[in-house]
């Protein structure tokens, strides 16, 4: 029987969403004059707004693109993005895990668009990308958080498309490069790769996405929560530190930290290398164990945060391990998601110190050993 291991995590916060603080957090750290204050204060919006320049510049956004904060996480991003937008043209969507899924969902039963079509694709895999029609619109995950497939990059969107590309990148903002010139939408929450707090999203728009907005009038009533445009013309305050609805000051001034520490370690190329650093550990173990494999079968579409693992044919196994390492205070929330194949999911990104996987990766030996006996 494996040795029960000595060393633990300093951190065993392993969750896929919200995700571990960085190194160092303290809330002491927030700076506190916008709280208790209105968001449409001075005061409110310059925090709002330094938010946005920041997240500019930490994600390398391009000037031609928007950003916006926005309510209701990732979730409410792409929900406004889609209700906005689409219906102008046909549209593909991508499927490959839940969230996906659910977009497919929501346009098929509450857009109720009949020009749609559904490309999907079993957890482990994508769909064929090369399907994609440029002259559609397309709406897709760039991480698949509850599978752990990726797209391997954008090579698969047409310079010269004709409809939009809509991209829910909630699991890769901060730990992927994302290429902003094939991509006219892109979403994500701040309590993934940041490790944030949760109920805000970020909506990014390219001017193709703002030209549509501005020229194109959805059938169905908008609730206002939803509304991007007016009168045909973009609510550009949205993008300027406006929200639509009121923020939390607190998350907003959590964010901005995150986003100092990000920048402070060198920006987006650190970012990426800490997540590929750490998943790369995870990787290791499982090519070493014959019980073990990546959930993505493809390297190349392997995630880089959420990194999920099969574990054989027996379901009970991986229940087991996440319970007994829950019990023994060395990794939190590492379950798989509620719709996915039974197996483990570890969160790999920038906030995740490589040492503390190193120290859990024992430990999944000895209680695979204990789950198994």
């Amino acid at each position: 029987m494996t040795t029960r291991p000595a060393r633990r995590p300093a951190c065993a916060n392993f969750s896929s969403g919200p995700c571990a603080k960085f190194p160092g957090w303290s809330a002491n750290l927030m700076k506190t004059a916008s709280l208790g204050r209105s968001h449409r204060s001075a005061v409110g919006k310059g925090r709002l707004r330094l938010a946005i320049d920041l997240t500019r510049e930490v994600l390398r956004v391009p000037e031609t693109h928007l950003i916006g904060i926005v309510p209701a996480s990732d979730t409410g991003a792409v929900e406004m993005a889609m209700w906005s937008l689409l219906g102008a043209r046909p549209v593909d969507l991508l499927a490959w895990e839940s969230f996906g899924e659910g977009w497919v969902s929501d346009v098929l039963k509450q857009l109720k668009l009949r020009d749609a079509r559904a490309l999907t694709a079993s957890y482990g895999d994508l769909p064929d990308l090369s399907a994609v029609d440029a002259a559609h619109d397309v709406v897709f995950t760039w991480n698949g958080t509850t599978s752990g497939v990726r797209v391997p990059d954008a090579d698969w969107i047409s310079a010269d498309r004709e409809g939009l590309t809509i991209c829910d990148a909630t699991s890769a903002a901060f730990a992927q490069p994302l290429d902003y010139a094939k991509l006219d939408v892109v979403t994500f929450s701040w309590q993934k790769v940041l490790g944030g707090e949760g109920a805000h999203g970020v909506l990014i728009l390219g001017p193709r996405a703002v030209e549509r907005l501005e020229s194109y009038v959805p059938p169905w009533p908008m609730p206002k929560i939803f509304r991007l445009a007016s009168g045909g013309k973009l609510i550009a305050g949205i993008f300027e530190g406006e929200t639509i609805n009121t923020p939390s000051m607190l998350c907003v001034e959590d964010y901005i930290l995150a986003l100092e520490w990000a920048k402070g370690l060198g920006g987006l190329n650190a970012l990426v290398a800490r997540a590929n650093a750490n998943a790369a550990v995870v990787q290791r173990w499982i090519d070493d164990r014959p019980f073990a494999a990546n959930l993505a079968r493809r390297p190349e579409t392997r995630s880089n945060t959420s990194v999920c693992l099969a574990l054989g044919d027996n379901q009970d196994v991986p229940k087991k391990i996440a319970k007994l390492l829950e019990a023994e205070a060395v990794a939190f929330d590492i379950g798989s998601y509620r719709d996915a194949p039974p197996g483990l999911r570890i969160w790999c990104g920038a906030t995740v110190e490589t040492a503390d996987l190193d120290a859990l990766m024992p430990w999944l030996d000895w209680a695979h050993a204990q789950a198994s006996s």
